[in-house]
């Protein structure tokens, strides 16, 4: 009995100190044992069981300062600072704004997923995110600082062999600009900076999202950029309408932003890349309102350019306040004034006025434009409401009504509306351009036919037989009508008179100042053979005539005999069997007045050959851009009329074409 006593108290003791161990270790084996110094935010969130992506808002340990060691799973943060992420971080550091911040966060995982992966957009412009001490994703470069664009959704799988420890720890290294400190809302990390879910589940939304969120700004800039190629087609061949370089140069600058908005959906790129892409932003004022000033036939002066280049440089300024960082307080909403009030302002009351004077271009530019006047005068509206406290919520939604509106899929803005609209309306104009210029160049036709026709009839088809000489002629316009002229008579005492030369220009112009010339002649020679006296009094008909042009001529006087007089006013000289014809210098005609012409005379023996050219013969131009030249011309000056015109429009006609071959037949005179 005493040993039985002895014992009993034994026996309830060890019972007692067994249960307490198996608690104990049952504790420890579901993780509420002792805490675990390592770190004093267990685990912030279970992602044990995930089913759909989900952002990281939970509770965060938040330390300032720098030290690889932060990233480790094994470091201890019990000492480090909760922080909520839908809050802002200044209420932590109110006074001390550190450079660099690093946040932890555990995650309960199991370690039979597999393809969890984590989405990174609008941390910081550079940043680190450590996955149990391995750098997952990076952006930039924290120390020493060189900054990346932000906004891109970038998107890495977490490993495997993280996942199978059953945990994971998240470490965010974080450096935030002192711009982000003065002026920025959320600076740091914001409670949907990073969302945890499957990767194939996170790549689709990437996809889904970028196309939704910024499907109508690439169709705005996207349907510009089409019509400046259009526009630079017309400008090609039309180079007064300045507007359509205009609208060629906003449609490269559109590309150039839809090439970098596709780019930084996906990737976040050095930032220096926000000053190439915001240097052409100098350029829009004067571009818009030089092609706005167009269409209403108005010229931008000098005084006015220095205001649209000092409002092109703010315009630059404000897309890279993200950058450089921001005015303070309500000065920021005046740096893009003066380009604003230029497109809400200056060209809606412009384009009234020249509504109401009849422009109907005008009437179609404003409706786009005042549309996009009431979204600039609603953002500067939301802009003070939300530097008002009590209405900064409200300020919030009006942002996202007009900035944001949900439609279906997509995100419809009342900025891209009013693009698309304007693109619409210049598209409207261009054709309408289009129809008018088709009718105007359909009555041209019709007139140059006209004018052809008229021009055959003072150009002489057929030459009457003269005893004792063969006259060949061919004429070969370069356009419908051209410049060039002749006139072969026949004179009492089988005599000849030629008079051969070439207007300056081509096209109708030219072929109105030939009709003069041509009806000159006729009435000239009616009274007179001396090619002198032909040349001067061609030369007084021209004066006053020609708006600022002239003509060469060269006046011929061929007897029966084969005694020849000529008289140049700076045309090309003749060949003589081949040679060339020595001729004195003259001014052309229209240039002076009164003008004197010197007359050579010179025997055309029977059998010799008078062969006259244009310059549309020599200056016959090929592919590799040879002329056809003097020495070509003189080879075949012997040649037929037919052949010489032939070879040169083979080589490359590039003017009118005239040549006249005069030979004097032997037998005949002989015979006189």
């Amino acid at each position: 009995m005493k040993a039985l006593f002895r014992w009993q108290p034994c026996r309830w003791i060890f019972g007692r100190l067994v249960l307490a161990l198996a608690v104990l270790a049952i504790l420890s084996a579901t993780g509420f044992a002792q805490p675990d110094h390592g770190s004093s935010n267990r685990f912030a969130f279970d992602a044990a069981n995930l089913t759909e992506p989900v952002d990281l808002g939970s509770t965060w340990l938040v330390h300032a300062g720098d030290d690889p060691a932060y990233a480790r799973p094994d470091f201890d943060d019990s000492a480090w600072t909760p922080f909520d992420p839908h809050t802002s971080l200044i209420s932590l550091f109110p006074n001390a704004h550190p450079e660099v911040v690093w946040y932890r966060q555990r995650i309960r995982v199991s370690p039979s997923q597999s393809g969890l992966a984590l989405r990174e957009r609008s941390i910081s412009r550079a940043f680190e995110v450590y996955v149990n001490g391995d750098r997952l994703i990076s952006s930039g470069q924290v120390a020493p600082f060189a900054p990346y664009t932000v906004g891109a959704r970038v998107l890495k799988r977490i490993p495997e062999r993280a996942l199978a420890k059953g945990s994971i720890l998240i470490a965010l290294r974080v450096h935030i600009a002192a711009s982000e400190w003065t002026v920025g809302q959320d600076p740091g990390y914001f409670s949907t900076n990073l969302t945890l879910g499957q990767e194939h589940t996170l790549y689709s939304d990437n996809w889904l999202a970028a196309i939704g969120e910024n499907m109508m700004n690439w169709l705005d800039k996207g349907l510009l950029f089409c019509l400046g190629i259009v526009a630079m087609v017309l400008f090609a061949g039309q180079r007064r309408q300045v507007e359509y370089l205009c609208i060629f140069a906003l449609g490269l600058i559109s590309l150039l932003r839809i090439c970098y908005g596709a780019i930084t959906q996906f990737r976040d790129i050095p930032a220096g890349w926000e000053i190439a892409i915001a240097f052409p932003s100098i350029a829009l004022p004067i571009l818009w309102v030089t092609m706005y000033f167009a269409f209403v036939q108005l010229k931008v002066g000098w005084r006015f350019r220095i205001y649209l280049i000092i409002a092109g440089l703010l315009n630059a300024y404000n897309g890279l306040t993200g950058l450089l960082g921001s005015l303070p307080g309500a000065w920021q909403l005046f740096v893009n004034l003066p380009f604003v009030t230029l497109l809400s302002v200056v060209i809606p009351i412009v384009l009234i006025v020249h509504l109401r004077r009849g422009n109907r271009e005008a009437g179609i530019l404003l409706i786009p434009v005042l549309l996009f006047s009431l979204y600039i005068y609603t953002e500067y509206a939301l802009a003070v409401l939300f530097r008002i406290p009590a209405w900064r919520d409200a300020a919030v939604q009006g942002f996202s009504l007009i900035d944001n509106y949900p439609a279906g899929p997509f995100a419809v803005s009342l900025d891209n509306i009013s693009g698309i609209l304007a693109t619409a309306s210049l598209a409207i104009i261009m054709l309408l351009r289009s129809a008018s210029m088709s009718r105007r160049q359909a009555l041209l036709e019709g007139e140059l036919a006209a004018a052809q026709q008229v021009q055959q009839l003072l150009l002489p088809e057929k030459i009457d037989a003269v005893p004792g000489f063969v006259v060949e002629s061919v004429y070969q316009p370069a356009q419908q009508v051209g410049g060039d002229f002749f006139q072969i008579l026949s004179k009492a005492d089988n005599e000849l008179l030629l008079v051969v030369g070439d207007v300056a220009g081509k096209g109708l112009p030219a072929a109105m100042l030939v009709s003069v010339l041509v009806g000159a002649i006729r009435t000239v020679t009616d009274y007179t053979h001396a090619p002198d006296e032909i040349l001067s009094n061609l030369n007084e008909r021209l004066m006053g005539r020609a708006a600022g042009g002239f003509s060469t001529a060269l006046a011929a006087h061929i007897s029966a005999s084969g005694v020849v007089t000529i008289a140049n006013a700076g045309h090309l000289s003749p060949y003589l069997d081949g040679q060339e014809i020595e001729l004195p210098g003259a001014l052309p005609l229209g240039i002076v007045s009164p003008a004197s012409y010197e007359t050579i005379r010179f025997q055309l023996a029977p059998g010799s050959r008078l062969t006259f050219y244009s310059d549309g013969v020599v200056e016959a131009q090929n592919e590799q851009g040879d002329l056809f030249g003097f020495e070509r011309g003189q080879e075949i000056s012997t040649q037929s009329a037919v052949t010489i015109a032939e070879t040169a429009i083979r080589f490359g006609q590039s003017d009118d074409i005239t040549v006249v071959a005069i030979a004097r037949v032997a037998s005949i005179a002989n015979a006189a």
